[in-house]
C-alpha cells in the first residue's frame, strides 16, 4: 500500500512532554495538601483530555467532585506558564520529518491537548516543518479513539483515510486509527508499551523514529 501521509499524535509522538505535564500537575496535588504522583503514573494516564488527565491524577478519595472545574482551571493557568521548561522533541524526530519533507510526505497533528496549546507548542517547538492542519480537543467535537477529529483531516486535506499512516504511543491513537481506517503505527519511544499498541490494533511498532520511512 502506497501511503499519501501521516497524522502524527504529539505528546509521547512527537514530543516528550512528560516532565512538565508531572511537574504542573504535582504543584497543583501539592498546594492543596494531596500527594504528588511519579511520572510513571502520569505515563499511564496522558492521552484522554486534560480533564481525565488532572481527574486522574488526584488520589481514589478525599476530594469532591465539584472542585473539578477548579483544579482544571489551575492545571491549565500553571502549565500555560511552565509547559516548556523541559519538553522538547524525541530523539530522531527532527532527522524524521527533514526527511518526511524531503519526500514530499504530507504531515498534520491530532491531539487531545486542548487546542490552544496544542497549536502554541506546535509552534513554538515544530516551527520548522508544515503541519497541513494541527488539532487538539476542541469544543463540539469528540476526541480520540473517536474518528471525527481524523477524518476531518482527511477531508481537509482532499485525501482518502487510507492515503494516511496514523502515528501515536498509545492504544487511543490505534483505536483512532483503525476507526478511522488509517494505518496505525504504534512509537515504542512514548508513554505506553507494545503490549497496549498491539492489543490496540497496530499494525507496525516502530522501535525509533526513523522506522516510520520503512512505510513510505
Amino acid at each position: 500500500m502506497e501511503f499519501k501521509s501521516v497524522i502524527f499524535d504529539l505528546d509521547g509522538t512527537l514530543l516528550n512532554t512528560l516532565d512538565d505535564l508531572g511537574a504542573c500537575m504535582n504543584s497543583i496535588l501539592r498546594f492543596h495538601g494531596f500527594p504528588e504522583n511519579p511520572l510513571g503514573r502520569y505515563k499511564k494516564i496522558i492521552g484522554g483530555g486534560m480533564e481525565s488527565f488532572v481527574i486522574n491524577s488526584f488520589p481514589p478519595a478525599g476530594w469532591n467532585r465539584e472542585d473539578i472545574p477548579r483544579y482544571i482551571k489551575e492545571f491549565r493557568d500553571e502549565y500555560s506558564r511552565k509547559w516548556d521548561i523541559r519538553t522538547a522533541p524525541y530523539p530522531g524526530i527532527p532527522e524524521l520529518l527533514n526527511e518526511l519533507s524531503t519526500r514530499k510526505i504530507r504531515m498534520s497533528i491530532l491531539s487531545n491537548k486542548p487546542d490552544d496549546f496544542t497549536k502554541v507548542i506546535v509552534a513554538k517547538l515544530l516551527t520548522g516543518w508544515n503541519f497541513e492542519c494541527v488539532l487538539g480537543e476542541r469544543e463540539g467535537v469528540p476526541i480520540k479513539p473517536d474518528p471525527v477529529a481524523a477524518l476531518g483531516i482527511a477531508s481537509r486535506m482532499s485525501l482518502a483515510p487510507g492515503d494516511f499512516v496514523f502515528v501515536g504511543d498509545s492504544g487511543v491513537d490505534m483505536k483512532t486509527a483503525l476507526a478511522a481506517e488509517m494505518f496505525p503505527a504504534g512509537a515504542l519511544w512514548g508513554f505506553r508499551d507494545e503490549n497496549e499498541l498491539r492489543e490496540s490494533g497496530a499494525r507496525k511498532i516502530l522501535s525509533e523514529p526513523i522506522n516510520l520511512l520503512d512505510l513510505f
